[in-house]
């Protein structure tokens, strides 16, 4: 029996680029994307699809508020510089991104699903419907979409469904910095609202404070009592914690 053995492969036949700074030579094909680019919007554009929407959400795993997903269409050729997924930005970043995304998309939509509907027909099902009332919301219909690992049913429109899809393609990354921006802006409201919990810290994800707070305090309105260390734990005492006037 004869043994083929193949070719080494030689490091120079790769795209390449040097990760910690040159220390380690890594195959472009293995790389971890950190910065989105426009390539799948533009095999839509090319296909004649024009209005490519990107779709994200975010709050999926929090004990606390809701479910919200963005949609944005952005121009072909727009670019923002440092817009990365939403969860590898700091606040004032993800502020400054919001802005210029606002203001320079085409169009932009958030879609929220309360605490409540999330209990009763579970998270997966909710992050659906946000994100397909985002995209609804839209002002102007899209052509198609580009959504992060999450195929959307009963939605007329070609869709492209990626893994890691907030980190590969701007479109989406966009969607999920509005999101976030959406998002944290409601908790901070809910902290005023109902004091003790650090919404406006942890913005209702389970942090061990938060976790401490459940225990000690009890759950809110926009809690999900299906969700971790909110199961069986007691209602709070509101008219202790936030008398009436």
């Amino acid at each position: 029996m004869t043994t083929v053995r193949k070719p080494p492969l030689h490091r120079d036949s790769f795209p390449t680029f040097y990760a910690g700074g040159g220390r380690a030579w890594v195959p472009a094909g293995l790389r971890l994307q950190l910065d989105p680019d426009d390539v799948e919007e533009g095999v839509l554009r090319r296909a004649g699809l024009r209005l490519v929407a990107g779709i994200d959400e975010v709050g999926r795993g929090c004990l606390a508020g809701p479910v919200v997903a963005g949609a944005v269409i952005l121009r072909a050729g727009w670019t923002c510089p440092g817009l990365r997924d939403s969860k590898m930005l700091d606040s004032p970043e993800r502020e400054r991104l919001a802005r210029a995304i606002r203001a320079d998309a085409v169009a932009w939509a958030v879609a929220a699903v309360e605490a409540s509907l999330i209990d009763r027909i579970n998270i997966l099902q909710a992050t659906l419907l946000a994100s397909m009332l985002a995209a609804a919301r839209l002002p102007v219909r899209p052509d198609a979409l580009i959504t992060d690992s999450l195929h959307l049913p009963d939605v007329g429109l070609p869709q492209r469904v990626l893994v890691d899809a907030d980190r590969r393609c701007m479109s989406v990354a966009a969607a999920s910095v509005v999101a976030k921006v959406y998002r944290d802006g409601l908790m901070v409201q809910y902290d005023e609202r109902y004091p003790g919990y650090g919404f406006a810290e942890h913005k209702g994800y389970a942090a061990p404070e938060h976790r401490a707070a459940i225990e000690s305090l009890g759950i809110t309105p926009i809690h999900r009592r299906t969700f971790g260390t909110c199961i069986d734990a007691p209602a709070a005492e509101q008219t202790e914690l936030w008398p009436a006037g």
